[in-house]
């Protein structure tokens, strides 16, 4: 697996990170004080779990201001998806062939 679509599902497999990057997908844009307000944690683990969004390449932080605003970045989850149907046209594949067999045992 591509090491950028590893760090896609890493970041992606903490619902609070998932919930962050659904968040950004509908607001725009966003800062940690106005995501942790939607949330049951505090604005310093927002801006953590943004850390991570952000090293997968899911998120950019941009300074304005005394704050940092986060846009969400599709580009990584069109990997991740591109990687997705790869591996499940292989499993088609196989899947298939079993069936193949299954019917020539059956035979």
């Amino acid at each position: 697996m591509d090491a950028r679509v590893d760090a896609v599902f890493g970041a992606l497999a903490d619902p609070s990170r998932l919930y962050l990057v659904e968040r950004l997908a509908v607001l725009g844009t966003a800062t940690p004080t106005e995501l942790a307000d939607e949330l049951p944690i505090t604005r310093q683990a927002v801006t953590k779990h943004l850390a991570t969004l952000e090293q997968a390449g899911l998120v950019s932080g941009t300074r304005e201001g005394r704050n940092t605003v986060y846009r969400p970045d599709p580009r990584p989850l069109r990997e991740a998806a591109r990687w997705l149907e790869v591996v499940g046209a292989q499993w088609d594949a196989r899947l298939a062939a079993l069936a193949q067999h299954v019917e020539r045992r059956q035979a």
